[in-house]
This record gives C-alpha cells, structure tokens and sequence, in this order.
C-alpha cells in the first residue's frame, strides 16, 4: 500500500514542489489542517501561513501568502501566491 502523496505547489510563474512527500500540512482559511494518504477529496481556501511537508525525515517549509488546495487521489495540489 503506497502511504505517499504527490504534492504540487505551483506559483504564477511556474513550479516551485513536485515531489513524493509523507504528509503535507496546510493553512486553511477555516484553521490548519493535515492531509494524509488516502484522504478524501477536497477543496479549500489557504491563507497566510506555511505549507510544512515532511520527505523522509527531512520536515520542509513554504511561506505562502494566499492560495487554494485540491486534494485527490492522493494528489495535493496547491496553486499559491507568496
């Protein structure tokens, strides 16, 4: 069983994440949330905060501004503005 997430965190101009990760935690605009593998579909609103991803053991930060998430089939994929 695959316990990984494809995460994707684009920005205007271009990619800045396309990697495997173990989890991935976002600021929400109705409060944080963690997603995880096998999470159920979804669509939300981030506000200023960091997205924090975990790849192995290494845990990894990106500062954002504002942004939207989907979240399916284990994908994450955030377009954000920082």
């Amino acid at each position: 069983m695959n316990t990984t997430l494809l995460l994707t965190i684009t920005v205007p101009n271009g990619v800045l994440v396309n990697m495997e990760v173990e989890s991935v935690s976002l600021p929400g605009t109705e409060g944080a949330f963690m997603v995880l593998s096998s999470h159920a579909p979804l669509i939300a609103s981030l506000t200023a905060g960091d997205i924090v991803y975990v790849v192995g053991s290494e845990i990894k930060r990106q500062r954002i501004e504002k942004g939207f998430v989907r979240v399916l089939n284990n994908k994450v994929e955030a377009s954000i503005e920082v």
